[in-house]
């Protein structure tokens, strides 16, 4: 098979969560590590970093490999999910895993995949891992799909675990109460592998410290140690400063992630690159700042709080849960405009009685849905929304509802878009991004 056929193979032959829901879920690691047992164990290959958390694993995963590499060393990413190519998935340095080796990866183990029956993305892992021990990579960066202790991914021994935070989302498969919650993100933390905790929550701090306890990990509140504040934001950075709480530290940060929520992530990502310190890592204070300067450039991470054009401003974001939505309609109130107009679209398994409740009724709504069944029709959508006093129209897609959202709009107006990672996908592909995060000229 060619490229494009393996690719129609993978997500059509095999259970994708994106698509299926939770019955692609495999609630264990056994098809995963058969698959890297018969890869020759490619995850104990490479020195790694695992990262999990609700919200903000995909940013601070990013400014993580960004930082490594600025440092000089052969960093892999690993993330989920991807928003306008597979390859986004599987990185060494920025670069995206080359077509062939997809190609070849999946023709050379057919009868692999058929023997072992596994889900699309625990191939999608083992896929991965055997791409990063063949490029020798000097460590690598992996964050989660869904939870933490049987995600496929958790197949890996780290040298350092990071929890971001703990928030509800696909509570049907993870719990329904934070502390429920808490304990499967908490199941990353290895035997006498360092944790940092991104945020400190009163409410599941009791777990993480009585995990942490029982695998003998020193566990690390990020918060405790870094006081990260917004100073400033323009159309092209986010400016920080962090204080290292033990030490008297103060560093000024220059993020070219705009969300302000970005300064609850930083904190983490800063604990983690001290812990690496300690593992012997070379990482000079100047490699952390010039990596943040250039986050998107170095890794190629799209759609947080991402500018797709100007007058109007239209931006997106991934922002899909109860807490990504709180803080994107921060960063849209601190974003100066006149009226605001949302394109939204959402998936079946959200909880829309906790999301609804927290969106502008003084705004204007443009109600639209991505080709996949897990998508919620826009017309539902519409009509729930109504009951909360949000009103607009339904449209079948979200470059059609881009589109009257941008002629409704005056010049001094802000166009959102998001509720799902698959409609910020769409959008950036309406727009004429490419996976590499560029526009064509």
């Amino acid at each position: 098979m060619g490229y494009d056929e393996v690719i129609e193979y993978l997500y059509a032959r095999l259970p994708m969560f994106t698509r299926d829901g939770a019955s692609a879920f495999k609630k264990d690691l056994t098809n995963t590590l058969r698959l890297c047992e018969a890869l020759d164990n490619p995850h104990l290959k490479f020195k790694s970093v695992h990262i999990a958390g609700t919200n903000g694993k995909g940013s601070t995963s990013h400014m993580l490999a960004a930082i490594l590499q600025q440092a000089g060393y052969k960093t892999g990413l690993y993330t989920s999910p991807h928003l306008l190519d597979f390859r986004e998935r599987i990185r060494v340095n920025g670069a995206m895993i080359p077509k062939q080796a997809v190609v070849d990866f999946v023709n050379n183990h057919m009868a692999l995949i058929a023997a072992v029956g596994p889900s699309f993305f625990e191939v999608t892992v083992a896929m991965a891992f055997d791409h990063f021990a063949r490029e020798q990579v000097d460590i690598v960066i992996v964050e989660t799909g869904l939870g933490g202790r049987l995600d496929s991914t958790n197949v890996i021994t780290p040298l350092v675990s990071v929890i971001t935070n703990i928030g509800y989302d696909h509570t049907f498969m993870l719990g329904n109460t934070l502390a429920e919650i808490a304990h499967e993100k908490a199941g990353i933390i290895k035997p006498h592998v360092p944790i940092v905790i991104g945020e400190w929550q009163r409410e599941v701090a009791g777990v993480f410290e009585r995990v942490a306890m029982e695998k003998s990990s020193r566990l690390v509140y990020a918060p405790q140690l870094w006081h990260v504040r917004v100073t400033g934001r323009d159309t092209d950075y986010l400016y920080l400063n962090a204080v290292h709480q033990q030490i008297a530290q103060e560093t000024t940060y220059i993020l070219d992630l705009k969300g302000i929520y970005q300064a609850n992530n930083v904190p983490g990502v800063l604990c983690t690159i001290d812990e690496l310190r300690r593992l012997g890592f070379s990482i000079e204070d100047t490699h952390i700042q010039r990596a943040l300067k250039q986050v998107q450039q170095l890794t190629g991470l799209m759609g947080r709080w991402q500018t797709l054009s100007t007058h109007p401003l239209v931006i997106c974001d991934t922002g899909h849960n109860v807490d990504g939505w709180r803080e994107v309609l921060a960063n849209i109130k601190a974003t100066p405009h006149h009226s605001l107009q949302v394109v939204i679209g959402v998936m079946r398994d959200k909880d829309l009685d906790k999301m609804l409740p927290l969106l502008p009724q003084d705004a204007g709504y443009y109600f639209c849905q991505v080709a996949m069944p897990r998508a919620l029709p826009s017309v539902e959508l519409r009509d729930e929304a109504r009951r909360y006093g949000l009103h607009g129209e339904a449209f079948s897609s979200v470059a059609t509802a881009m589109e009257a959202a941008k002629q409704k709009a005056g010049a001094e107006d802000l166009v959102f878009i998001g509720g799902s990672t698959f409609v910020v996908a769409d959008a950036l592909a309406a727009t004429g991004f490419t996976a590499e995060g560029e526009l064509p000229l």
